[in-house]
């Protein structure tokens, strides 16, 4: 049992870390720049990166902006087989719905708690609009993904 579940958890893992490059490109694309800004407002990720490092050089801020975004859409994943597994949703839906809890739980919970993004119904419309399109890519591609890694752990 400790197994499956350290399996499904890696699983997991690796499925929202592969799920968060078209997450990231889709967030390109639609505000028309890299995760860095739009409009000369900075996109979440690199927001939430300037807040916690405060001072750093921009060289280390870029490069933080990308590794902690792909880590925080791979740590988040890392529960996700085992949710779905248990709620038994089909995988794309349960994923998408997935992604909208993480996007809730950070955007209106955890990182207006600690003063690393303003809370969603305080920042700009489009931006937030972005970022929860861009929690639905994300949370379809972890579905797939983390679908995917199962059927292959079944089949060998």
């Amino acid at each position: 049992m400790a197994d499956r579940l350290l399996t499904q958890a890696c699983h997991g893992a690796v499925a929202g870390f592969v799920a968060t490059a078209p997450m990231t490109l889709f967030m390109e694309l639609a505000s028309g720049k890299e995760v860095e800004e739009r409009d000369g407002e900075p996109l979440s990720p690199r927001e939430i990166t300037d807040r916690a490092l405060g001072a750093a050089d921009e060289t280390s801020r870029r490069v933080f902006t990308v590794l902690s975004h792909f880590g925080f859409g791979t740590s988040n994943a890392a529960l996700f087989p085992v949710l779905a597994r248990a709620a038994g949703l089909p995988p794309v839906a349960g994923g998408i719905g997935y992604g909208l809890a993480v996007w809730a739980g950070s955007y209106l919970g955890w990182l207006p708690a600690v003063g690393l993004h303003p809370p969603a119904t305080r920042d700009s419309p489009r931006r937030q609009a972005v970022m929860i399109a861009a929690h639905v890519v994300w949370g379809a591609a972890l579905g797939g993904m983390a679908a995917l890694l199962e059927r292959e752990r079944r089949n060998r």
